[in-house]
C-alpha cells in the first residue's frame, strides 16, 4: 500500500504553513534569500478554506491511480511508494488533473524553472510526492503547528479499519439491547 498524508479539518487553522514548508522542501532554503519574484512558488498541496472549515488537499497516492492511467506521455509513475510526476516529460495536457477524484493535481506555469522551445511558459502538472528527499518524512507533516497532518501507512490504515469495525459492532450491540428494552 502507498502511504499518503491525511489532514484533520477539526485541527487545521488554515495557516498555510504546510504550503510554505512544501516549497522549501522542493526549492531549498534559498527562497528566503532571493527576490520573491525570482523563483516558482508552487506548493504540491493546497489549503481549502471555507467559512467553517479548512484542510489541506493533496494526493492520496492511490493504489490504482486514475492520473497514471490517463497520462499519455508517461510523465506519471510510481516511485518508492509514491505516485510522482516527471516535469520534463509532462506536456501540460491536463488529463491527470481532470482524472484525479480528489482535485489534488494543479497545473502550474514554470516561470523560472522551465520554458517551451518557443519561449512561452511551460505548464506542467504539480502534486504531492511525499517529499522523497526528506529523510524525516513529508515536510508538511513536520511543520504543522496544530499537528493536523499525519502520514498514513499500511499499519495505520489496518488499525483504523479494525477500530471502526469494533466500534460498529459495539454500536450494533447497543442498538439491539436498546430495542429489546422498548
Amino acid at each position: 500500500m502507498n502511504g499518503y498524508v491525511q489532514g484533520d479539518p477539526m485541527l487545521c487553522i488554515g495557516c498555510r504553513t504546510c504550503m510554505v514548508a512544501c516549497v522549501v522542501a522542493h526549492e531549498g532554503k534559498r527562497i528566503f534569500e532571493i527576490d520573491p519574484d525570482g523563483y516558482d512558488f508552487h506548493p504540491k498541496l493546497s489549503v481549502v478554506k471555507t467559512w467553517s472549515v479548512s484542510v489541506p488537499v493533496q494526493c492520496k497516492h492511490c493504489e490504482n491511480p486514475a492520473c497514471l492511467s490517463v497520462c499519455r506521455p508517461e510523465a506519471i509513475s510510481r516511485q518508492g511508494g509514491a505516485v510522482t510526476i516527471d516535469r520534463d516529460k509532462c506536456i501540460g495536457c491536463k488529463s491527470c488533473a481532470e482524472a484525479c477524484p480528489f482535485g489534488a493535481i494543479q497545473m502550474v506555469a514554470l516561470g523560472f524553472s522551465g520554458a517551451n522551445a518557443d519561449g512561452s511558459l511551460k505548464v506542467v502538472a504539480n502534486k504531492c510526492d511525499l517529499c522523497p528527499n526528506e529523510t524525516k518524512g513529508p515536510s508538511c507533516v513536520r511543520v504543522c503547528p496544530t499537528e493536523c497532518l499525519r502520514l498514513v501507512k499500511e499499519d495505520d490504515l489496518s488499525s483504523l479499519v479494525k477500530n471502526k469495525r469494533q466500534t460498529s459492532v459495539h454500536l450494533a450491540v447497543q442498538a439491539a439491547q436498546a430495542a429489546r428494552t422498548v
